[in-house]
């Protein structure tokens, strides 16, 4: 995960810093929209979870968010409940 945080920082952290979060959120819902438009036609499902992946990486990039830490959140299942599976209700 931070190797692939960086490979995104290194490649588009000067175009997206320019943009700014607000330009580079919208970006990345056009492509959360464009992946619900692939799931509903059931293709293109890896390219489009690729490319939110790269956008949701670069926003936090701009934001400074350490998306390995970030995702700690979730290391030992649910954060709610603490189980794996999640028994939330």
């Amino acid at each position: 995960m931070k190797e692939f945080q960086k490979i995104i920082r290194d490649t588009y952290y000067n175009k997206d810093s320019k943009r700014g979060v607000a330009g580079t959120f919208n970006w990345f819902t056009e492509e959360v929209g464009e992946l619900a438009r692939a799931i509903r036609k059931g293709k293109d499902l890896e390219d489009e979870f690729a490319d939110v992946c790269a956008w949701l990486f670069s926003l936090a990039n701009i934001m400074g968010v350490d998306m390995k830490e970030a995702t700690k959140k979730y290391s030992k299942g649910c954060p709610k409940c603490g189980k794996i599976p999640c028994i939330c209700l």
